[in-house]
């Protein structure tokens, strides 16, 4: 029994240096496959992503093992990218899912060796129906690669595993290439930061990328007064939009101030229904742009501690507002 007080040894504490070394080889060895693999491009990559650029269908993506698992996040990449793709499994191709492919896709196929069985049928249905195939595989004298229209060599790693069998260097390698040609056709496409929303609503990425156009208040929502308004219109119109302000035009609309209900504060008196809203406003007020990320409108928010701005479009020189965004409408969207 352990002594009553005694601290209890922590579970591998004495295993910790070995675990450090082992995950520092691991880093070691595909740091140097993935150098070996830069080193190794050629033409056939580019070809590729020739090949990938022109589908007017899909890339259908498919490997058996661990290469159809590094095969299936390459498919995934490739659709939020900008690139429809799906994932094959190769022995369910063999039982229907052929009818999957059309002469309009490109078959994007790995295999470490390149001699997988269970790829032949989709190899042979590719050649077939003339449907594109690019092989990923690390012998070029391998019956894919000899079979494929565009050959993506990899070069020869070591795994990192002790006995240098289970895959680990090779899947990575496999991963960073298909990563390659994601980022490659992203550029050719010029996919924009809109086209990369659009695809990704969901959860924090798609929170982090909406724009203020996407939450803005528009046309009469708008509150505006113009700059000779008398202040009891003011403050019905305060009332009436809701948005705790309103904001100040000059004579062609074009925004000069903003009154809020700090400034009514500021100049509670006995005469303010008496005053004009040029006199009670604060001139140059804080905007935002309609193709502002959200989220950077937010930080202006805080960081100024105000609770609206209104949105200019920064190409017209009249400066009229086109909408007003509030703390709110933020909040509300899941930004913080």
């Amino acid at each position: 029994m352990r002594p009553t007080g005694a601290k209890p040894a922590l579970v591998g504490e004495p295993h910790v240096a070995g675990d450090a070394a082992a995950a520092q080889r691991v880093f070691e060895t595909a740091g140097e496959a993935i150098k070996a693999l830069g080193g190794s491009l050629d033409g056939a990559f580019s070809r590729a992503v020739d090949v990938l650029f022109a589908v007017k269908g899909r890339v259908v993506v498919s490997g058996m093992g661990k290469s159809g698992h590094i095969a299936r996040k390459i498919a995934a990449t490739l659709a939020s990218t900008g690139t429809p793709a799906q994932f094959v499994h190769p022995a369910e191709a063999s039982h229907g899912d052929l009818g999957m492919l059309t002469p309009q896709d490109a078959l994007l196929v790995l295999s470490w060796r390149g001699e997988t069985d269970e790829l032949s049928d989709l190899v042979t249905y590719a050649k077939r129906f003339r449907i594109p195939l690019i092989g990923m595989a690390s012998s070029a004298q391998s019956t894919l690669l000899q079979a494929a229209d565009v050959a993506l060599v990899m070069p020869p790693v070591r795994e990192a595993c002790p006995m240098g069998l289970a895959p680990t260097t090779s899947t990575t390698v496999m991963l960073v290439l298909g990563d390659a040609l994601a980022v490659a056709l992203m550029e050719r496409r010029g996919f924009s930061t809109d086209q990369y929303r659009e695809l990704h609503p969901g959860g924090s990425l798609g929170r982090a990328l909406i724009r203020v156009s996407d939450l803005m208040h528009k046309g009469n929502e708008i509150p505006v007064v113009e700059d000779g308004t008398s202040m009891q219109q003011v403050l019905i119109a305060i009332a009436e939009h809701r948005f705790g302000c309103v904001g100040v035009t000059d004579k062609k609309g074009g925004l000069i101030g903003i009154i809020t209900d700090g400034d009514l504060r500021r100049h509670m008196g006995h005469d303010i229904l008496e005053r004009k809203a040029s006199d009670v406003m604060t001139r140059a007020p804080k905007i935002a742009s309609p193709g502002q990320l959200a989220a950077e409108a937010l930080a202006l928010m805080n960081e100024k501690k105000i609770t609206q701005l209104f949105v200019l479009d920064p190409a017209d020189k009249a400066k009229k507002p086109v909408g007003i965004l509030h703390i709110h409408d933020c909040l509300r969207a899941g930004l913080q």
